[in-house]
This record gives C-alpha cells, structure tokens and sequence, in this order.
C-alpha cells in the first residue's frame, strides 16, 4: 500500500524545513566538538521526523500557524529525545545493534562512552530546547511536564525496563499492550499532545486527538513486530528476526503474522473512528493519512 499522496507532500514540505536548522542549532548548543559530533551524527542519520510531523500536522488540524521562530526548537525537541532513546537502545548493555538506518550505530562509531554522553546530551537538551521559545511560560510548563511524564519512568523508561525484564518471560497479551503503550506509544501520545498544548486548544477538546494518538502508537508497535518477521535488512536499515532469537515478547509471537495482522487492521480503524469525533476537514484527512505508513497487505493472507 502506497503512502497516501496528502502525506507524501506534507513530508516533501515538511521534512526539509524541519532538518535545516538541525546541524547548527546541535553545534551551537554544545560545549565540545566531539560530543557534538556524536549527538549530530544520530540525529542527522535519516529517518522520517514522524514525530514532529505529527506534531506540526496537530497543528494544521488546529488551523494553527506554524512560527519557525517560536515553534521550532520546541516541536524538535521531541525528535532529540526520540533519538537519545535510540543511542541507548542500541548500547551494548541493551539491543547491542551495530546498525540503525543502515549505518553504524553511535556506540559502533564513537565507543560506548561517548555514545551514552551523546544521549545524554540529546536528552537534556530537549528540555532545553522546550523553554527556548517565545511560548507563554505556561505553556513552556506544560511542554516540559507532558515531555517528562512520556519519556520517564511513568512512560518510555517503564516500557524499556518491562521489555528488559520480559526477555524469556512469556508475558500475556494485556501486560505486552502496557509495556508496548509505555515504551513506544507514550512518545506518539507526546507527539500530538504536544500539538494541542502548543496550538493552545481547550482541554476538552483533546480525547479525539489522543485517542487517535494511542492508535497511531499500538499499529506502529504492532506494524514493527510485523517487519522484524518480513522484513529485510536491507529495507530496515537494521537486523532483523532479532525479536524471536532474543525470546522478545512480539504481537506475530504471540498472535501468529494473520491475526497480528488483523490485530493492526483492527487498530488503524479505531484511530480512524476517533477522528471522525473530529470536524472534518483537510487537517484531519492529514492525520488520518498518517495509517498510510502501515502496509496492511505484507502478510498474505
């Protein structure tokens, strides 16, 4: 299934605006050469910017202009972090991967020592970048607690810590979807949460959006247990069948690849359904294009 077409041009838009700044704002905020190096060099390694592009789609959906001045570092922020989480993922005393987006990883090409310090820095740098704004201070408080509260131990260290300790646990269906919502959902739930705290819309306003948020995570969880079993190295730029021969706790494990499947077929709709609580418009058709990443017919039936 191709990407949808919305979302194609919105990544062509969006993806270089996004990544201009980056090399210099990294340089600029660090205080030693080689340290910035090696922060930059897992930041500028590719990938998509999903998440601030749901962040910046969040706000079109808000019809809420998009201030390069004010609103940059803050929707960047979450692509720091993201990535810190990836250098640590990938450390020797974790997954031990030697690649991410089909280059060495960070540890693989400046040590394990320095690695740790790059994600070190990507992470408190983050917060940084969330109060290097114009952003009401109410606002900047609202950012940097929702951020804190997704990526620490009530969200992506949990996950983390529960995946770390899961290996060769057979967990039940119920304890993998926490474990997947902590560790992979909360940054998607932060992603257009930080949308909606930045377009400065009502609280009561926001279920819709979270709801869809929540979904968008589980498919995108689901969708990568899916590829680690069809994939291939060369398509995603890491190894693969990695989970199974690590005793990893996967939806096609314990589902099988058909009902996995059905499982991702079935989460897309519910986050489908959620935007339809929605006005309709262009800016929810780009949200909803946003399914379009999950090729729901790589398992044959």
């Amino acid at each position: 299934m191709p990407i949808d077409t919305r979302l194609k041009q919105f990544e062509t838009t969006w993806v270089p605006r996004l990544n201009a700044p980056l090399q210099a704002a990294i340089d600029q905020d660090s205080g030693d050469p080689r340290l910035a190096e090696a922060m930059a060099y897992s930041v500028m390694a590719g990938g998509k910017r999903l998440r601030p592009l749901l962040t910046v789609a969040t706000l079109q959906a808000l019809n809420v202009p998009f201030d390069e001045e004010r609103d940059w570092r803050p929707v960047m922020a979450l692509e720091l972090l993201h990535t810190y989480s990836l250098i640590h993922d990938d450390l020797p005393a974790m997954d031990n991967d030697d690649l991410r987006r089909g280059e060495p990883t960070n540890h693989v090409k400046f040590g394990a020592g320095m690695a740790t310090l790059a994600g070190d820095g990507l992470l408190t740098l983050a917060f940084q970048w969330l109060t290097a704004t114009d952003l009401p201070a109410t606002t900047q408080a609202q950012l940097v607690q929702a951020l804190a509260v997704a990526a620490g131990p009530g969200g992506m260290v949990a996950g983390q810590a529960k995946d770390v300790q899961s290996e060769h646990v057979d967990l039940p269906l119920a304890k993998l979807r926490v474990l997947h919502r902590e560790k992979t959902g909360a940054l998607l739930h932060y992603a257009v949460q930080a949308g909606l705290i930045i377009g400065q819309a009502p609280q009561a306003q926001w279920t819709p959006y979270l709801q869809f948020a929540d979904a968008f995570g589980l498919a995108f969880q689901i969708y990568d247990d899916i590829l680690d079993v069809v994939g291939t190295a060369a398509e995603l730029g890491k190894a693969t069948q990695k989970d199974a021969g690590e005793a990893k706790n996967t939806y096609p494990g314990k589902l099988g690849l058909a009902e996995a499947n059905q499982a991702l077929i079935d989460t897309i709709q519910t986050g489908r359904q959620a935007l339809a609580a929605l006005p309709a418009g262009e800016g929810c058709d780009l949200l909803a294009s946003f399914f379009s990443y999950f090729d729901t017919k790589r398992v044959k039936a």
